[in-house]
């Protein structure tokens, strides 16, 4: 179902927006692997685009090999880690960032 990989696409571009409206308001990125990669680049749109592709691309491996479960499981984490991206961006506008 290339359904499951549209959605997954679409989740991902969320997670960049809402990751680059959170950092924009001061509130810290959580994941270890993006906190070393903000590091190494002279950008977190940079960093984010690189992960971005990585997970397009393991995505496409799963879409292509028929591992539709695991795309749908992984597709409902994106969706509820945009959602937490952003609760944490409206934490960050209102002053709750630390």
């Amino acid at each position: 179902m290339l359904s499951l990989l549209i959605q997954f696409v679409y989740l991902q571009t969320l997670d960049v927006l809402t990751t680059l409206a959170f950092l924009l308001v001061g509130v810290n990125e959580a994941n270890p692997i993006l906190q070393l990669l903000f590091g190494m680049t002279h950008s977190p749109l940079v960093a984010l685009l690189v992960i971005k592709v990585l997970a397009v691309c393991l995505a496409a491996y799963c879409w292509r090999s028929g591992r539709l479960g695991l795309l749908s499981r992984v597709n409902v984490f994106y969706a509820v880690l945009v959602a937490w991206n952003l609760i944490a961006f409206l934490a960050g506008v209102s002053g709750g960032a630390a």
